[in-house]
């Protein structure tokens, strides 16, 4: 399971279950009035396709966990008030309703936790190299992602 870091910034990439309660109980601060959790969670069905069973998440390692040190980075530096933060993202196979990505801040106020909160999951989402399979009876596919270098962005890009 993972661990609490010595700094303020709690980053991981994992293949366990994610436990959103410790996440709080560790963004929570004497100095923090607000607490922001945002839980990405498996669903059974997405853009066009109802009867989903599950999905396959997969990452760089590496790159993946670059790119969410530097979102934390990112938000430290447009919200400097921030207390603690936590983002976190599951690889491997997850069945409905099981947590696959977290966000958490605190911030001595609730504007700037929000708006940290929604800057991280948005900005991960948009450029992490994590990339989801998704299951349904009878076959599975990958999901095209939101990814900048996405051949989906590329097209967009050259119109």
């Amino acid at each position: 399971m993972l661990r609490p870091p010595e700094g303020s910034d709690w980053v991981a990439l994992t293949a366990s279950p994610l436990r959103v309660d410790e996440a709080i109980t560790w963004a929570t601060t004497k100095g923090s009035g607000a607490v922001v959790s945002f839980l990405g969670v498996v669903r059974n069905h997405s853009e066009g396709r109802e009867g989903v069973v599950g999905l396959t998440y997969e990452a760089y390692e590496q790159p993946a966990r670059r790119a969410m040190i530097d979102i934390a980075a990112e938000a430290r530096t447009r919200w400097p008030m921030l207390q603690r933060l936590v983002l976190w993202h599951r690889t491997g196979d997850l069945s409905l309703s099981e947590a696959s990505v977290a966000a958490v801040v605190s911030a001595p106020h609730r504007r700037e936790a929000f708006a940290a909160a929604q800057h991280c999951i948005d900005t991960l989402k948009a450029s992490v190299p994590i990339w989801k399979r998704e299951h349904w009876s009878g076959g599975s596919t990958w999901i095209e992602c939101e990814h900048p270098d996405s051949a989906e962005s590329r097209l967009d890009e050259s119109a």
